[in-house]
């Protein structure tokens, strides 16, 4: 083999060592992600990038090299919790019945506002450089959120006269509530409160309501 050739293969097929550095940056990134997720949900505009570093496990250069910026981690993040929503819409739709799934993914919502509530100050500035990360995450939740309200609805097990459009009004409400300590423990009550209103009527709650109350 040439030295031109052995060249040529080393580009196509890097070494071990070289692919183990890039196994090992996917990680922390990932890592750095996760972790980073978590802090924006419980501490807000609080949460310390180099927090965020050290659980993570690894030096806050590191981070700096995946994230110039923390708006470049709050992009990252944000996409992130959005996929999770939708993906956790799809995994509970094959798995519970269409009410309960619904049910819980409203819950699952509280959590994805959360870290959204986290990343504000970010996402505004992001929003006003016309990141690109809002026209490629527009109308997933939503569209996640209509798949299982119509499962639900032809079940019956929710009633037919709401729109998914007007769950998620309802649900988004929960982001601009005053940020108290307890405000995650009564966003979940409300949309648990949410919930039986959905169930409240439908074909399934009057079948199964005693006959001395029907009618």
């Amino acid at each position: 083999m040439s030295d031109k050739e052995r060249s040529e293969l080393q580009e196509i097929e890097p070494s071990a060592p070289a692919r183990r550095l890039r196994a090992d940056a996917s990680r922390n990134r990932e890592k750095l992600v996760e972790i980073a997720g978590h802090a924006f949900a419980e501490r807000g505009g609080d949460a310390s990038l180099e927090e965020i570093a050290r659980q993570a496990g690894v030096g806050i250069g590191t981070l700096y090299r995946h994230f110039p910026t923390r708006e470049h981690l709050v992009e990252v993040v944000y996409r992130r919790e959005v996929e999770a929503l939708c993906a956790a819409a799809e995994e509970l739709a094959q798995h519970q019945p269409p009410d309960v799934a619904l049910a819980e993914w409203m819950q699952r919502f509280v959590d994805y506002i959360a870290a959204k509530r986290g990343m504000a100050n970010s996402l505004r500035i992001l929003f006003d450089a016309n990141s690109e990360v809002f026209a490629n995450t527009a109308g997933m939740v939503a569209s996640a959120l209509q798949g299982l309200v119509d499962a639900a609805v032809a079940d019956g097990s929710i009633r037919s006269d709401i729109d998914s459009s007007d769950v998620l009004h309802a649900l988004s409400g929960i982001y601009s509530a005053p940020d108290t300590p307890d405000w995650r423990e009564r966003s979940r009550r409300l949309v648990s409160l949410l919930m039986d209103g959905l169930r409240w009527g439908s074909a399934k709650a009057k079948a199964e309501r005693p006959a001395h109350l029907s009618g």
